[in-house]
């Protein structure tokens, strides 16, 4: 198989390093906002890559739900085989495409689980069927049919009717802290626009690379 449908050339604006803020934060944090007002139809949505105790790379899309100085936050599955994988090599790294602005990140660094306070709070916000869903699937096991999964998911309605759903045990966040930062900004005649942004010795440095 072969892609045969015509190139696209991409056309975004530059990404120069004098109109670059120093912290990579503050780019990252701007990009996020334009993404989100129009960025595609799910611009939250992102590679999450990971390394199994083998150390064969896995990946996956997840949905970020925050991206700011802090880091990038993600939930999941505390038991799915991405959480087994950050358990054994906490390092990941995540990639970002939002085709309609011509734009990519990648980023790399340390992951850590978030408090439970802090999971639950965000689970409260999820909607009812999302809350019940997390209790029904037991993620990345192998399953005998949907006809179980659906049985499963009636079983926790039934469980929690009339009352809020309760975050399971099982079901919490990641919080991946960031020691590189790549900005991709798509330009014409595949010239495009990379500036990484590496932390050392507490100190964010920024290069411009080859495209």
């Amino acid at each position: 198989m072969s892609s045969a449908h015509p190139r696209r050339d991409y056309r975004g604006p530059a990404l120069i390093e004098s109109r670059a803020p120093a912290d990579p934060f503050l780019l990252l944090e701007r990009w996020v906002a334009q993404a989100l007002r129009r960025g595609g139809p799910e611009p939250a949505a992102m590679t999450l890559a990971t390394a199994d105790r083998r150390g064969r790379p896995r990946a996956r899309m997840v949905l970020f739900r925050a991206a700011d100085q802090d880091g990038v936050t993600f939930y999941t599955n505390l038991e799915s085989a991405k959480a087994r994988e950050l358990a054994a090599r906490p390092d990941a790294a995540l990639v970002v495409w939002w085709p309609a602005l011509h734009r990519q990140v990648r980023i790399e660094g340390r992951v850590r689980l978030l408090r439970a306070a802090e999971a639950d709070a965000y689970f409260a916000r999820r909607p009812r069927g999302a809350q019940l869903g997390a209790w029904a699937s037991p993620q990345s096991r192998v399953l005998r049919s949907r006809a179980a999964l659906d049985t499963r998911r009636a079983r926790f309605a039934a469980r929690f009717a009339g009352v809020a759903v309760p975050r399971p045990p099982h079901w919490g966040g990641y919080r991946l802290q960031p020691r590189l930062i790549e900005f991709w900004q798509g330009r014409p005649d595949r010239l495009h626009d990379r500036l990484r942004y590496s932390l050392a010795a507490g100190r964010w440095r920024r290069v411009r690379l080859a495209p």
